[in-house]
């Protein structure tokens, strides 16, 4: 039997992400009600992250403290993975000992490697190519407070980073019209950009992507790794700032959304990611609800999503 693994949106089938989004707003109210539910016991996830990371970590070991397992946190300063030992050894040794993986790194060929020689589940906690986790909260946060994101638009402001390319994926399987308003020279993967054709609009001016939207979402313009071209990026990013001004142009029951963690005054100003149009802080929280049904899925199958 083959491997499932979580890498990308675009390895995921439609219905299945559908349900995964509907298992985890059922999860969630499972949770607020106080119905237990521990399915995995003495199961153990391991947690390798190159990264550093506060949401991530957070919510996949307290999401599988919920479900019943436990969690085990590896980072390359105090392992051998931070000494040369090749990603396919640490993968078929972490996979004898554990029941998933969960894997946030720099190089997205790394977790490639990691999930071929891995006999587990890996899932796919950030690389410098895309985030698929961070967009099944994204998604669910936007179903929770509007429904069905299926044919609204979406507008992503700044930087064309890894969260970026996963709105492409997410655009692709949760069908719904990406505008893009990034300044030239850091665009998005062409590839992504080439596969969404038809569901996806590039601008250079902010204005024209946010006008009408039902959801703006914008991300820091210096990334992990980008530290050495902060003032550089600030200086090209000035006029992608999400002000009050850019979100009067949305749709007025628009939302707004960013991943975190947020620079008030560059990418966003503070009057609209604690205004009321922001779902930030239920997004950060559904992190936690999302990766739970997946965790679900990845070790019992669409089929057994249910006790």
């Amino acid at each position: 039997m083959t491997t499932r693994h979580f890498l990308d949106l675009l390895d995921v089938p439609q219905a299945s992400l559908d349900r995964l989004i509907q298992r985890g707003l059922e999860l969630k109210r499972w949770l607020q009600a106080g119905r237990d539910h521990a399915p995995f016991t003495r199961q153990v996830m391991g947690m390798v992250f190159e990264k550093a990371s506060t949401r991530t970590r957070v919510s996949f070991e307290t999401g599988m403290i919920q479900l019943g397992g436990s969690a085990i946190f590896i980072s390359p300063r105090d392992s051998h993975l931070g000494r040369g030992e090749p990603v396919e050894d640490s993968a078929r040794v972490l996979s004898s000992m554990v029941d998933i993986l969960v894997i946030r790194t720099f190089a997205h060929d790394t977790l490639h490697r990691f999930a071929e020689y891995s006999r587990v589940p890996v899932i796919n906690a950030l690389t410098d190519h895309n985030h698929p986790c961070q967009l099944l909260a994204d998604v669910l946060t936007y179903v929770e407070h509007r429904g069905s994101i299926r044919g609204r638009s979406v507008a992503w402001v700044g930087d064309g980073n890894n969260m970026c390319n996963s709105y492409l994926e997410a655009a692709l399987r949760f069908d719904f019209q990406l505008r893009l308003a990034i300044p030239e020279g850091f665009d998005p993967d062409p590839t992504l950009m080439a596969r969404c054709n038809g569901r996806v609009e590039l601008h250079r001016d902010p204005r024209a992507a946010v006008a009408g939207a039902d959801l703006v979402t914008t991300d820091v313009w210096a990334s992990m790794g980008q530290e050495a071209e902060q003032q550089h990026r600030l200086a090209c990013f000035a006029p992608f700032q999400v002000t009050p001004a850019l979100m009067a142009l949305a749709h007025p029951e628009a939302l707004f959304l960013h991943c975190l963690p947020a620079h008030r005054g560059e990418e966003v100003a503070a009057t609209v990611i604690d205004g009321p149009q922001s779902r930030v802080w239920d997004q950060a929280e559904n992190r936690l609800h999302a990766q739970k049904a997946l965790v679900e899925w990845l070790l019992r199958g669409d089929n057994d999503a249910s006790p």
